[in-house]
């Protein structure tokens, strides 16, 4: 775990205004993104974040203002940022350190940084890593219980997920970069009434509240990673939809788990924030007294002091008649990472618990983060019960399951008292209609 150092000084300002105002980046966060100029025939690079600017690595690589991390931010004028990733904590932090102090207000790099700055509204993202392995988890217990009601409602939480942190392999071809848009799927549906299974347009299509998880540094094949050491090797956290079609998933998610369901279309947001910069946010985990205690791979006293984490996650939904009225999004659930019923310490120590070996790139998906009530779900078939109850948005509409034309937008950000508020901008896409076969 991170310690707090001076990045993380409340106080810190910086000389580029718009971060000293209402921004998701100040200067306290300062997450990075791969990016380029819109409609420019150029590379793609990395970037950091900063007010509504972007600190153009590449060019301050060019321009040598970081001579003695020069190394390491060479990494950063690639179009990916696995290379910079697998240096491990020690070369994120020095880049951090090496940021931070340029951007402050007072420092003398501040002119010639000035020259290195892109406005965000001008430039395109693309994924900020290639992802080699997708796993996703289900990680919110209040979810896990929710959807347990809707299909066994005698025996709601199946008996291993107070023991185990539960994930599949998902599909990272199909991730795509905030701003997407994609087609509503087609596949196999079989109704309880019906004698087989017709090929059809999903009608049950569902968005998933989700935070997604950045491996860095990864380990050996047959080395496991300890719960102590677990986050040494995360390098940062996003937001995230795993996009579902629910019916699909009905007729084919026994004996093996979710498939075509799931693998048509998942959104990231752009950025990533640094594990570093969510340290001022942790929180004691801990699990109730009177739940089963996880096995000793999975706990130590370290762990139960800091790896919760309070970051707060909201879904919107604009649809098509709210863009053609110029209405605003209608919010739809808030809900907190602080939910999970396992942490992300313990997601990545079972993960490598039988040997299996993490690469940087790698991605976790945390599942769907629903809190206690109905107006904290992470998923329509939650609060729809399973589509029987359609909720109403702002605007009137009503929604069982989401429409052609609908946009689904996440928002998070980390707040407390006394500290800067960090954003994680925003996961979007746009459901269009299916392809006829």
């Amino acid at each position: 775990m991170y310690q707090l150092n001076n990045t993380h000084n409340p106080e810190l300002t910086s000389w580029v205004a718009s971060a000293n105002q209402d921004s998701d980046y100040p200067i306290q966060n300062l997450p990075f993104a791969i990016f380029k100029i819109r409609d420019q025939q150029e590379d793609f690079r990395a970037g950091v974040a900063i007010g509504d600017q972007i600190v153009d690595m590449a060019a301050a690589h060019k321009a040598e203002l970081f001579p003695e991390l020069a190394d390491i931010t060479k990494l950063l004028t690639e179009s990916s940022l696995n290379s910079f990733m697998a240096q491990g904590k020690d070369a994120w932090s020095a880049i951090r350190h090496a940021l931070s102090a340029a951007l402050s207000q007072g420092s003398a790099l501040a002119d010639n940084l000035a020259s290195c700055l892109v406005g965000q509204k001008d430039v395109e993202y693309r994924l900020p890593a290639q992802i080699g392995d997708y796993t996703d988890f289900y990680t919110s217990i209040h979810h896990a219980t929710n959807i347990g009601k809707l299909f066994r409602p005698d025996n709601p939480l199946l008996p291993n997920y107070q023991w185990i942190p539960i994930g599949y392999h998902g599909r990272s071809s199909s991730i795509e970069v905030s701003g997407h848009s994609f087609h509503r799927p087609n596949g196999q549906l079989k109704t309880p009434d019906a004698e087989t299974p017709t090929l059809a347009p999903c009608k049950r299509l569902d968005y998933e509240l989700e935070v997604g998880i950045y491996i860095g540094k990864g380990n050996d094949l047959g080395q496991p990673i300890n719960i102590d050491d677990a986050e040494d090797h995360v390098f940062g956290l996003c937001l995230f939809n795993d996009w579902s079609a629910r019916d699909i998933q009905a007729w084919e998610y026994q004996p093996l788990g979710p498939f075509l369901s799931k693998s048509f279309a998942s959104t990231v947001s752009p950025w990533i924030v640094t594990t570093e910069a969510l340290a001022p946010y942790r929180e004691a985990w801990t699990r109730p007294a009177d739940h089963p205690q996880p096995l000793p791979y999975l706990d130590s006293p370290q762990h139960r002091e800091s790896a919760g984490l309070d970051m707060k996650l909201q879904v919107l939904i604009e649809t098509q008649s709210m863009r053609d009225k110029g209405e605003s999004a209608s919010s739809v659930s808030l809900s907190n990472f602080n939910y999970s019923y396992w942490s992300i310490s313990q997601m990545v120590t079972h993960h490598t618990v039988n040997g299996c070996n993490m690469r940087a790139g790698d991605f976790f998906g945390s599942g769907t983060q629903s809190g206690t009530d109905m107006d904290s779900v992470g998923a329509l078939i939650e609060a729809t019960a399973g589509g029987k109850n359609p909720i109403t948005l702002a605007n009137g509409e009503q929604r069982a399951f989401l429409e052609d034309g609908d946009s689904v937008i996440l928002k998070g950000w980390c707040q407390a008292e006394g500290l800067p508020r960090i954003g994680f901008g925003e996961a979007i896409a746009t459901v269009l209609p299916a392809i006829e076969l």
